[in-house]
């Protein structure tokens, strides 16, 4: 698969790359990345002609975005196509304050998260994340897990977007989350270019997303899949110890990647390969964007998804019930 084909995002004038880089690992994702080498990273997927960023004030309080503006100082800006995220307000740290988040970021700036799917809030934080990036615009704007928060995301966050799109200072709007069900919602309610859809259309995660994607293809919505390595363990294999989904990896999800593990060894396809082309077998899907703390996993990334893969692996792989029938893929 050619990462750097570039394809239509839904209805809109952008066209993404089939592979894109994930901006939470170089925000300091469980670990810490040198300012230096997250700027390289970035600059090494530009270098390899892949357009989508996306990034958030969510990941190290700002610290993605601020990378990512560093990175992308002098670059010339229609040469790439940069998504960022609503939803999460950033005001200073208050000792004892407990928004029970899932932060797992370290070396963060001394801010804390503050989830606001207001219509104002909306408005200041894209202010804010402007000043964060350098940059005078973001080509897509998500709402950022609004989980228990559907209607106002919908009353208040969307129209702020859905406005910002009208006066064209955004191309793009869209949802990330991980629940194909409450993005069901989204896409029957509203105008909605594009979903990211965090690990749940993958290699081994994709029980509840066949509605979603099915009506993406009617609604002109396209998807972006974030997390394709389901956090570790379809990067690791099925190793002691990987995780799933942030957590340890239960019996019953690394039995089932050691089972693919044996298809990948008898078609000599790389487990990485295969989770990273598998979601574009759905031609609701246009890119994937995985995370990234160094140039050398960017590069890994690109020949991973460049990695030849005949017909027959992903035929072993339906006809043994591991993927579902509506995704065939192309080699």
């Amino acid at each position: 698969m050619n990462p750097t084909e570039q394809v239509q995002l839904g209805k809109t004038s952008l066209r993404v790359t089939r592979l894109g880089l994930g901006g939470t690992a170089i925000a300091g994702l469980y670990h810490d990345v040198r300012e230096e080498a997250a700027v390289q990273t970035v600059q090494r997927a530009l270098a390899l002609a892949t357009n989508l960023i996306d990034t958030a004030p969510l990941y190290g309080a700002g610290k993605s975005e601020q990378r990512v503006g560093l990175s992308l100082a002098g670059v010339k800006r229609n040469s790439f196509i940069l998504a960022s995220k609503v939803g999460y307000g950033l005001v200073e740290q208050r000792p004892g304050a407990n928004e029970d988040i899932f932060f797992p970021f370290e070396n963060a700036p001394p801010l804390r998260p503050v989830m606001d799917f207001s219509y104002d809030g909306v408005m200041r934080s894209v202010e804010q994340s402007l000043r964060r990036l350098g940059l005078d615009r973001v080509d897509i704007l998500h709402i950022h897990d609004p989980h228990n928060h559907y209607d106002e995301a919908l009353k208040g966050a969307y129209k702020a977007l859905d406005k910002l799109r009208e006066e064209k200072i955004i191309v793009a709007v869209g949802v990330g989350m991980n629940q194909p069900k409450m993005l069901v919602r989204f896409a029957r309610e509203a105008n909605f270019d594009c979903f990211l859809l965090a690990g749940r259309f993958t290699l081994i995660d994709h029980i509840d997303a066949k509605e979603l994607l099915s009506l993406c293809i009617e609604n002109h919505i396209s998807i972006i899949l974030g997390g394709p390595y389901n956090s570790g363990i379809l990067a690791t294999g099925s190793t002691p110890g990987t995780t799933f989904n942030y957590l340890s990896a239960p019996p019953d999800v690394l039995e089932k990647v050691r089972q693919i593990e044996v298809v990948c060894e008898r078609h000599s396809v790389p487990l990485k390969a295969a989770a990273l082309q598998f979601p574009l077998t759905h031609p609701a899907v246009v890119s994937v964007i995985p995370g990234a703390r160094s140039p050398e996993e960017v590069t890994e990334n690109f020949q991973m998804m460049s990695y030849p893969i005949q017909e027959a692996f992903w035929d072993e792989l339906h006809a043994r019930n591991f993927l579902p029938q509506e995704a065939r893929a192309s080699s």
